[in-house]
């Protein structure tokens, strides 16, 4: 199934000179990925403080695009320069999740939006990371199948906050956006599982 994580090895390759520039600075990967965490939740409880103020909203847009950056460089980081650790496998799996939590709830603080209708849609997120993850521990690889990845969660609701601080998105939109990426998060689900059992039943036949 299509995602725009297949488009990461592209977006990796333009950065490359700018992690090159970092790893000679001594920043390590687990340094950015817990900067990208830190500034999501800020942005997050600011958004959550500051509801009535829609053009705060701009500031997901805009935190999207350098923090999927942000993830191509620390994984690149780690790979490229000797910085792969246990810890920063930990880092990188738990630090998005907190990172998406944060900048998906504030949404169920505007009008005419439910709340319950954000929160099962980040608890959908959350699941369908954890059967991604669980793909080694069935002898698969971790599970990246979309269509609604985290990549794909970012340009959604990237696009989302730039409508609301726009204007350009009714306000009552939001609901049926978010159940159609509801939708496509349990198909991902799927997705996931069914892909991590093939691929296990292959190799244990190899």
């Amino acid at each position: 199934m299509l995602s725009i994580y297949q488009l990461k090895p592209r977006f990796q390759n333009l950065l490359r000179p700018l992690v090159q520039r970092l790893f000679k600075h001594g920043v390590s990967a687990n340094q950015v990925t817990l900067s990208a965490a830190i500034v999501s939740v800020l942005i997050g409880l600011l958004l959550a403080i500051f509801p009535g103020h829609l053009w705060l909203f701009a500031l997901i847009p805009l935190w999207m695009l350098l923090r999927m950056a942000l993830n191509a460089v620390d994984g690149m980081l780690a790979r490229e320069f000797g910085q792969q650790s246990t810890l920063g496998a930990y880092l990188n799996e738990l630090c998005d999740l907190i990172a998406d939590a944060a900048l998906f709830l504030p949404f169920a603080l505007l009008p005419g939006v439910s709340p319950v209708l954000v929160v099962l849609l980040v608890i959908g997120a959350l699941i369908s990371e954890y059967a991604g993850v669980m793909g080694p521990m069935v002898g698969a690889s971790r599970r990246y199948d979309g269509p609604m990845g985290k990549s794909d969660r970012a340009f959604c609701f990237g696009v989302l906050g730039a409508g609301v601080a726009s204007g350009l998105l009714p306000l009552n939109w939001i609901d049926p956006v978010l159940a159609v990426i509801t939708a496509l998060l349990l198909y991902t689900l799927y997705n996931r599982v069914r892909q991590g059992l093939a691929q296990a039943a292959s190799s244990s036949e190899e």
